[in-house]
């Protein structure tokens, strides 16, 4: 087996036998390279701009460091409690959640808070841990690009990466941007550094850290994995290793599996399920009540595109320079074609690009927040660009025109990214001066205006719950086990979940916006849940960027006190009889209980819910156009049926065909109110009714052809 060594030529890698150490030149042994004074060089610059960053942020700031997404504030929150001795519970004595998407990121910052980084330390601290990981990933890509490709390319590739402004956005941000890059290039560079002996000892190690601080990372890590065995089979076979060594080399080698089923069995463990709080929030598998397969891919090749344009430069983000994704796939193509040596490693970066790009896009959020979840990959996109550079020149004949060219070409690489560099600055600052605008300034209202004691809903649950230092019942489901789906549900559902808690659980007071994320609160203030007029309004004052847009989606945070008096007004039965069982339409606990399923006559459709209030009623109901299928149980045989509904009819097809275990019924005709609900009964002979629980089946009387049944449920009360 051969490997390519760095020289001292601009752009040249000789191909050079190694079986040992020795083969490796002195200077270039360890990460950074002890005597490369060029590595550490591109690591301070990045430092130097990282601080310059934490400057802008002061400055937009009055002096106090702010992070521009209220994401970092949950992990911040989540990093308190743990150095605090409450692992992973957001509120003190609350069931352990899964609503930090970096779980090693979250002991980083717990162990900084138990070792004092408390107060107005901590989030430098994470600022800090932010920075210096981008300093070393910037150095690690520097050493990368000398190995494959020779010191031009790697100084370039370093260089790029420390004057990327997304890179530095993220990690002055206060999230796992700077520690995830590191760990990404740090786990190639180890790879390439002990790939010469054919087995890996260091690799793993830091390959599981990867998978641990990233769901992206634990997609990367694993197609590392495939390289690392490929390459002790190979080394086997080349006579390197040991036959009886090749198992031992082979299980120590997957443990980036084990760590990431390890991190999914906590999961299952502590929530009930192996999908943290987060996927089940924001992936387009879980946020509709209705999952259709055309829509999720549609859903998720559009984000494909969208990357697709930040990428090549062609939308306004400033995230990528003109054509540099068509210079990733020459480079990456050049390198596997005359780099035989590093092809596993190479093809298993292809592939984890590949497994984190469609990962990535499946959910909700892929494309905001400066792309953040793509950020920590820059370092080694940027490699391949530089190399995809290279890889073109050497079609120029002269040897000293290929170096003019190259260093020409990636001048003008470099003037893009310097002339984007103050926008990303600007981005950073006016970002955190929006937080501070709206979360953090509601979470110190809440702090100095809130019973010590009170329970606070929230929408965005980061800086609201750490600067506020209350109870937080988080709505959309990331900290709050339990409320994604409903959230995913609509407001109806929401309702539902909170009236359900126990009465001194309940929220008293909420701190929410109106748009998405999560879902709609107006039809909370509509139905009396929320009093008005709000507590306290946060209007956002700072001013939009160039293209009108914010880090936040809402224009003003408003807090309300919660009015919980007419909480369950709705399942009183409005008919009179012996109410055998009930549905409650809306409620997720009550439709499963009923093995409630709807039929939407479109694809696409989606069943939401609505909450409403007529008189001193409150109910939820569900959005139906088509039909619904549900069990109705605790029935006597023989017996006839009443079943009575609160229904809305909206729709031009106010009927329903009504199908008993199987066995027509007929055809139920709702009652029409403008502007409200009304109660309509259909009673199901007793012949049709064979045992104490039969199933109902509510179908359009012209299947397949519109005008289609449209009406809103609010649940089925059966009586006999």
């Amino acid at each position: 087996m051969t490997t390519t060594a760095d020289t001292e030529s601009d752009g040249k890698a000789e191909p050079m036998a190694q079986s040992s150490p020795e083969a490796v030149p002195r200077d270039k042994r360890g990460f950074l390279g002890r005597r490369d004074p060029l590595a550490w060089a591109v690591a301070a610059l990045a430092l130097l701009l990282g601080g310059v960053f934490v400057l802008v942020d002061l400055a937009y700031n009055q002096g106090n460091l702010i992070a521009p997404i209220d994401d970092a504030y949950i992990h911040l929150q989540y990093g308190r409690q743990l150095g605090s001795g409450h692992p992973f519970q957001y509120n003190t004595g609350d069931p352990v959640s899964t609503g930090a998407s970096s779980l090693l990121y979250a002991f980083v910052l717990g162990a900084g808070y138990a070792i004092g980084f408390k107060g107005s330390l901590f989030l430098p601290f994470a600022v800090a841990v932010g920075i210096v990981g981008f300093a070393g990933s910037a150095a690690f890509t520097y050493r990368l690009g000398r190995l494959f490709a020779g010191r031009a390319v790697g100084v370039w590739a370093g260089v790029l990466t420390a004057v990327s402004g997304p890179l530095l956005w993220g990690a002055a941000s206060g999230m796992e941007v700077g520690l995830t890059a590191v760990l990404l290039t740090g786990s190639v560079l180890a790879f390439t550094r002990e790939r010469p002996k054919g087995r890996f000892l260091y690799t793993p190690v830091v390959a599981a850290l990867l998978a641990l601080v990233r769901p992206e990372g634990l997609f990367f890590a694993i197609a590392l994995v495939a390289a690392m065995a490929w390459t002790i089979f190979a080394a086997r076979k080349a006579g390197m290793v040991r036959t009886r060594a090749v198992p031992v080399f082979t299980v120590w080698s997957l443990l980036p599996v084990a760590a990431g089923a390890g991190q999914y069995l906590f999961y299952k463990l502590a929530t009930g399920t192996f999908t943290a709080n987060g996927v089940r929030s924001k992936s387009h598998l879980y946020n509709d009540p209705i999952l259709y397969v055309g829509d999720f891919v549609d859903r998720t090749v559009a984000n494909v595109r969208g990357l697709v344009g930040s990428f090549t430069a062609l939308d306004n983000t400033d995230f990528a320079f003109p054509g540099a994704l068509l210079l990733f796939f020459v480079g990456l193509g050049y390198l596997l074609a005359t780099r035989v040596e590093w092809r596993p490693l190479l093809a298993a970066t292809a592939v984890g690009f590949a497994v984190v790009v469609v990962s990535a896009s499946t959910l909700e959020t892929a494309l905001i927040h400066e792309l953040r979840y793509f950020q920590p990959f820059l370092p080694l996109f940027l490699l391949f660009t530089v190399c995809g550079g290279y890889a073109l020149t050497r079609l120029v004949p002269q040897e000293r025109s290929k170096a003019v060219t190259l260093h020409s070409l990636l001048l003008v690489v470099l003037l893009f990214s310097l002339a984007a560099l103050p926008t990303w600055a600007v981005r950073l600052g006016r970002e955190s001066a929006t937080i501070r605008d709206t979360d953090v300034s509601v979470g110190a209202w809440i702090s100095g205006n809130l019973p010590e004691d009170a329970i606070v809903g929230v929408k965005d649950v980061g800086a609201i719950a750490y600067f506020g230092e209350r109870r937080v019942v988080d709505t959309i489901g990331l900290a709050t086990n339990g409320f994604a789906e409903p959230s995913n549900n609509g407001p109806g559902s929401l309702y539902e979940a909170l009236r359900d808690l126990p009465p001194g659980q309940r929220p008293g007071y909420f701190a929410v916006y109106e748009p998405w994320p999560g879902t709609d609160m107006k039809p909370f203030v509509d139905a009396g849940v929320f009093r008005t007029p709000a507590l306290a309004v946060f209007p956002v004052r700072t001013p939009p960027d160039l293209n009108g847009g914010r880090i936040v989606p809402f224009t003003d945070t408003k807090v309300y006190r919660a009015d919980w008096s007419l909480a369950g007004s709705g399942d009183a039965a409005p008919v009179a009889g012996d109410v055998r069982d009930y549905l409650n339409a809306g409620s997720l606990e009550s439709e499963a209980a009923h093995g409630y399923e709807v039929d939407m006559q479109q694809p696409g459709l989606q069943p939401y819910t609505v909450l409403r209030r007529e008189g001193d009623v409150v109910d939820s109901g569900r959005i139906i156009v088509g039909g619904e299928r549900f069990t109705a149980g605790n029935l006597s045989p023989g017996q006839p049926l009443t079943i009575a509904t609160r229904v809305f009819a909206t729709g031009q097809m106010h009927e329903v065909r009504v199908v008993v275990d199987g066995q027509d019924a007929g055809v139920w005709r709702f009652s029409r109110r403008e502007g409200g609900w009304t109660v309509d009964e259909f009673t199901v002979p007793g012949e049709l009714v064979s045992s104490p629980t039969v199933s109902v089946e509510l179908k359009p009387v012209r299947p397949f052809l519109s005008p289609y049944p449209e009406y809103t449920s609010f649940g089925y009360w059966f009586a006999q």
